[in-house]
């Protein structure tokens, strides 16, 4: 019995790691084929893109606390978005210089180094910064908004997401997120293919399950309020 439990597992195990090896070597093939979504908040800043992402969902609460909702978000409370933030750790052999605890998700981005390119209050705000993903211990820094298009200093890669929420009838709201990042030279842009090939995966997951948190946590204010 013991021998076949461990005969099964490995095969879990191999397959996982089949299924993982193949959606890398897809997420390689597929680099810089992200297509732009017109209109977008990021075209000012980032026109064009070597990998881009977009993810929404219609959530059951008015815009306002929707937005509310998702700039404040504690992503820590899911145990999967844990577990992918210590998997990048240890794999990358990563000095985490801070432990990890509940946060306000906005005010950390910005403490980290995250700079704001572009803001409407109550329906979105877009943050950017120039990093190294690639490396063990990854760095923000932040770019002032009308110099982030053209920055162009070899050895990074250029990130910038948003936070959207749109009003939609009988009190809901659309919540979007977006993500663009381009690399400033032929180096930087095949060590950041590489890493995403690795990493994306996770991020892709981080990115679906901030919607259902916020989902989650924006509908629940609004029925506490409408009780």
């Amino acid at each position: 019995m013991k021998r076949r439990i461990l005969t099964a597992t490995a095969a879990t195990a191999g397959a996982a790691a089949l299924a993982y090896g193949a959606y890398a070597a897809t997420a390689w093939l597929r680099y810089s084929h992200a297509r732009a979504v017109s209109p977008s908040i990021l075209d000012p800043f980032m026109p064009a893109f070597e990998v881009g992402e977009r993810h929404e969902v219609a959530i059951a609460a008015p815009a306002p606390i929707t937005f509310e909702v998702a700039c404040h978000l504690d992503l820590l409370r899911s145990r999967i978005v844990r577990s992918i933030f210590a998997a990048r750790e240890a794999v990358m052999r990563s000095r985490s210089a801070r432990p990890l605890q509940e946060r306000d998700f906005l005010a950390e981005m910005l403490e980290i180094g995250w700079g704001v390119l572009g803001e409407v209050p109550g329906r979105s705000i877009i943050l950017g910064a120039v990093t190294k993903p690639w490396e063990a211990d990854v760095r923000f820094m932040p770019v002032p908004p009308a110099l982030f298009d053209d920055f162009n200093e070899p050895g990074f890669a250029k990130i910038a997401w948003t936070i959207e929420v749109d009003p939609l009838p009988a009190g809901s709201s659309l919540f979007r997120t977006e993500t663009r990042v381009s690399t400033t030279d032929p180096r930087s842009r095949a060590r950041f293919r590489r890493y995403w090939a690795f990493a994306s995966a996770g991020i892709v997951l981080i990115r679906r399950m901030t919607l259902s948190l916020v989902k989650e946590e924006a509908e629940r204010f609004a029925r506490v309020i409408a009780a």
